[in-house]
């Protein structure tokens, strides 16, 4: 007898074969058989005119903390992610010494935008090493949920406050943080992850610790991977570095294991880049190399408030006024010595570091005004609602900012593609779909859709790419190269993951806001049109969206082999 037999669907298996029509049956949380069947079930769905698909695998999310209050990391199963995978971008809430729980929290929280009441009221921080870390997860798990294991949390537990500042580690110290990434994979970790951007503060206005060495030092830790024979390497903000020196290159050669990496894009003010950057990771795919690009198949563009935001975080006299309180802020804002002094970085684009650009006012939009006198300006550029008032675009930002409390809804869409570029971006077989962000970032956008989004836009509405080819880089790809090798395929002997989804209507719907977060605080929610079923191993997580009530999932971890062959 079945535990659950879907009948009549289409299924995409995950192969990126052509789907074909067949039930597919389920006993003890994996796949049984896959064909017409006739057997008795426990549970039966009708799946006629739907998809059946492997459950999706979010590879770029930060639901490192959430995970521990929200075991069912919303709202990704709601787009039928059965598996997500954060600790990306070096920041991982393990391992951690007792004394550091608030300066790792206070990482996670500057970068990736989640409120610090939230961390400090949700954590329990019951653990200590990495492999503590995914017990506690284990006990209660709604999808399925893996972690790579950050270099900012290494080098934080190796240094100390030192690794905020001092840029080389000595000998030992390496091979202190080499042996940690070692114990954290053998425990479990699915990898290791890095961190290029400069940008990228904890909240006393510290550079977070994996941005402050030299790349020699990526490099050795990277060893670490080859020393134990598994895991991915996973680096953000490495795109300009792989252009101009093979930095992620060289990441997979020391570490002789995938490498992942943020992201290849189109940006206006670059056009051609992303066509240099895609000769790069074709050649090297085609010499053997396993280094693979990210894409963002969202809109590129980040929700955010003056009260909290990141847009301005590689200019120096913006970086500093926006690590203040509100409070501070307005201040700053008010002082017209302060008014010029952000002028000459963020309009004359003077006295700049290096790779950092003046904004561009053309291409941050006005989402939502809180007074009924400023509601005309909405969906305005800032530009052209300065220009509207006659206003200096600088001045006519801030007033409007000072005039609003500084709540303004606002959307950055400083990069981005037209449909056709992001289009065979999303379709390369060199890419892999993800970023979405999912758990960062919570009161500006909310990315758990990027599943949805490219079954609706980029499947059904722009054909980029076939129904079967998405399922496959949205499932099986993404298991191949986390190492998870019961997962992504609808076939027997592998775990019952599985999305039930209607091809005719799927896609992400707009967000809206709710009170959810630990301490009362905001965020933003989105749901998923079109998605019947969620489905992790074996057990109905979600139906129609609602919650069953089961807590199926498992924490993934990684499988270091018995032997190594040395390099």
């Amino acid at each position: 007898m079945y535990d659950l037999l879907i009948r009549n669907g289409r299924v995409a298996d995950g192969s990126g074969m052509p789907s074909f029509n067949a039930d597919v049956g389920v006993i003890n949380g994996r796949v049984a058989d896959v064909g017409r069947l006739s057997g008795p079930a426990r549970r039966e769905i009708d799946a006629d005119e739907r998809v059946v698909a492997p459950g999706f695998i979010d590879n770029h999310c930060h639901f490192d903390a959430q995970v521990t209050w929200d075991p069912l990391c919303t709202f990704s199963p709601q787009h039928g992610v059965t598996s997500v995978i954060f600790g990306n971008c070096s920041l991982t809430l393990a391992p951690v010494k007792p004394d550091d729980h608030d300066a790792l929290a206070m990482m996670l929280s500057r970068v990736e935008a989640i409120p610090m009441e939230s961390l400090q009221a949700g954590i329990p921080w019951e653990w200590t090493t990495f492999g503590e870390y995914l017990d506690c997860l284990d006990r209660r798990l709604g999808v399925n949920a893996g972690a790579l294991v950050g270099h900012s949390a290494v080098r934080r537990w190796v240094m100390g406050d030192d690794a905020h500042q001092r840029a080389e580690a000595t000998p030992a110290e390496m091979d202190e943080m080499k042996r940690l990434v070692r114990d954290s994979v053998r425990e479990g970790a699915l990898g290791l992850s890095f961190n290029r951007n400069s940008g990228h503060m904890d909240l006393l206005g510290r550079p977070i610790p994996a941005i402050v060495p030299p790349v020699d030092e990526l490099y050795e830790l990277a060893e670490a991977l080859r020393d134990v024979g598994a895991g991915v390497v996973q680096c953000g903000a490495a795109y300009p570095l792989e252009i101009r020196d093979g930095f992620a290159t060289k990441l997979g050669e020391r570490s002789q294991r995938p490498v992942v990496y943020n992201q290849i894009v189109h940006n206006a003010s670059e056009p051609d880049r992303w066509r240099t950057h895609m000769e790069i990771v074709e050649r090297g795919i085609a010499e053997g190399r396993q280094v693979y690009p990210v894409v963002n198949p969202r809109p590129s563009a980040q929700r955010f408030t003056m009260r909290n935001a990141q847009v301005f975080d590689r200019l120096p006299a913006w970086r500093e006024v926006m690590l203040g309180s509100v409070e501070e802020k307005a201040a700053a804002f008010r002082d017209p010595a302060a008014r010029a002094r952000l002028r000459e970085e963020a309009v004359e684009g003077r006295d700049l570091p290096t790779g950092a650009l003046p904004i561009n006012w053309e291409r941050i939009f006005i989402t939502r005004t809180l007074k009924e006198r400023n509601s005309a300006y909405k969906g305005m550029s800032v530009a052209q609602m300065a220009e509207a008032q006659n206003k200096e675009v600088l001045d006519g930002f801030l007033d409007l900012m000072l005039d609003e409390d500084l709540g303004t809804g606002l959307q950055n869409s400083q990069s981005g593609a037209d449909g056709g570029v992001m289009g065979r971006l999303v379709a390369s077989p060199h890419t892999v779909i993800g970023l979405s962000d999912a758990g960062a970032h919570v009161v500006f956008e909310a990315g758990y859709g990027y599943s949805t989004l490219v079954l609706g836009r980029w499947v059904r509405d722009e054909g980029a790419l076939s129904l079967e080819e998405a399922v496959r880089k949205l499932s099986f790809m993404q298991a191949s190269l986390f190492g998870l090798h019961d997962r992504g395929l609808l076939r027997p002997g592998y775990a019952a993951d599985v999305v039930v989804f209607d091809p005719a209507t799927v896609g992400a719907e707009e967000p809206d806001e709710v009170d959810d977060l630990p301490g009362g605080l905001t965020r933003l929610r989105q749901r998923a049109a079109g998605v019947d079923y969620t489905i992790v191993n074996g057990e109905v997580l979600l139906e129609n969206g609602d919650h069953t009530g089961a807590y199926p999932g498992r924490a993934l971890r990684s499988r270091a082999p018995l032997s190594v062959i040395p390099a």
